[in-house]
């Protein structure tokens, strides 16, 4: 596969004033991003994930362009994003929550029309992807509406289409559910799904909804203090830092003493006695359930997957392991 982003070393040091006392103020160099090394192929869907503070949106802004790096180098389809923006900005797509490609007193319909002039698009291909986009996202019912009149959900499927009609390689997705209406959330959550699954664009989200790395992205970096602390699939993260699959069993009737299972300690015991959880690690679902089985009679069992914002919360907890290379 071809490689779409590729950062070596990549580094943005910002310049802060610090209180020292009553009146005098020191300056102090900090790095946002801290030799950071990453590498996305084309088609991949990543989520690029951590807490506040640990560089993710200076990481976008230096992958389009508009930071400049202190150190290090980076390659977006090829461009040096700064030097080469221009060029740049015909090949990528970006989402901003806090910027807007959208005219805010024109009908969507008219953005969409203007963004075609600025992006230079055929009227055949513009056309294609808009009525693509229409179909996914229900556009249909507000696109002769006034930019400011429209709902989050609304202006955010806009700007998701605003981004992609003029062909992008790669789409910048800087929060693009957060504040949406269920209704809206499942609607960009589905059409950023078919899009990935075309393998034509390459897609890098940040966000603080985890439910939305689960069902898009199969690859996570998670970064921390402006390093990568994990780079690889939802799976081995879950690996990595310790979360079990859960077996939640309600019973008939309490035990007078819960069954020990190996390779399942004991997680949890409802107040009633009447729902035992086990964590699995290294007995498997049919030993445990087999295991309870012997001793109660089970009124019912579940398997619960273990939550990706409990790892990621463990993960903020712990020391920060090492900085992990891209693979």
């Amino acid at each position: 596969m071809t490689e779409v982003i590729t950062a070596r070393g990549l580094r943005k040091e910002f310049t802060v004033h610090v209180k020292t006392g009553r009146i005098r103020r020191a300056r102090r160099v900090r790095a946002a991003v801290d030799g950071l090394d990453l590498r996305v192929e084309r088609g991949e869907m990543l989520g690029y994930i951590g807490p506040n503070g640990a560089g993710k949106s200076t990481t976008l802004k230096m992958f389009t362009g508009v930071l400049t790096p202190t150190a290090g180098e980076v390659r977006v389809c090829g461009l040096r994003p700064v030097a080469q923006r221009t060029r740049l900005a015909l090949r990528i797509g970006v989402v901003f929550g806090q910027r807007s490609q959208l005219w805010w007193d024109l009908p969507l319909r008219d953005s969409f029309d203007l963004l075609r002039h600025v992006y230079r698009v055929p009227a055949a291909e513009h056309a294609a992807r808009l009525r693509r986009c229409r179909d996914l996202l229900d556009l249909d019912g507000f696109l002769d509406v006034p930019v400011r009149q429209l709902s989050l959900g609304q202006r955010m499927r806009g700007e998701l289409t605003a981004a992609l009609l003029h062909g992008p390689e790669v789409l910048f997705l800087d929060e693009p559910t957060i504040g949406l209406d269920v209704v809206s959330r499942q609607a960009v959550r589905g059409f950023l799904a078919e899009l990935g699954s075309t393998g034509d664009t390459t897609l890098v989200l940040t966000t603080h909804d985890l439910a939305d790395i689960e069902r898009l992205c199969r690859r996570l970096v998670v970064v921390d203090q402006g390093r990568v602390v994990h780079d690889g699939s939802i799976a081995d993260l879950h690996r990595r830092y310790g979360s079990r699959r859960l077996v939640v069993a309600d019973l008939d009737a309490p035990l007078p003493e819960p069954p020990v299972l190996p390779g399942a300690p004991l997680r949890e015991v409802a107040a009633d006695g009447r729902r035992l959880v086990y964590a699995l690690e290294s007995a498997g679902v049919a030993e445990v359930v087999s295991g309870l089985a012997g001793v109660a009679s089970l009124r019912d069992v579940a398997v619960v997957e273990p939550d990706i914002e409990e790892v990621v919360a463990r993960l903020y907890g712990a020391p920060a392991p090492a900085a992990v290379p891209a693979p």
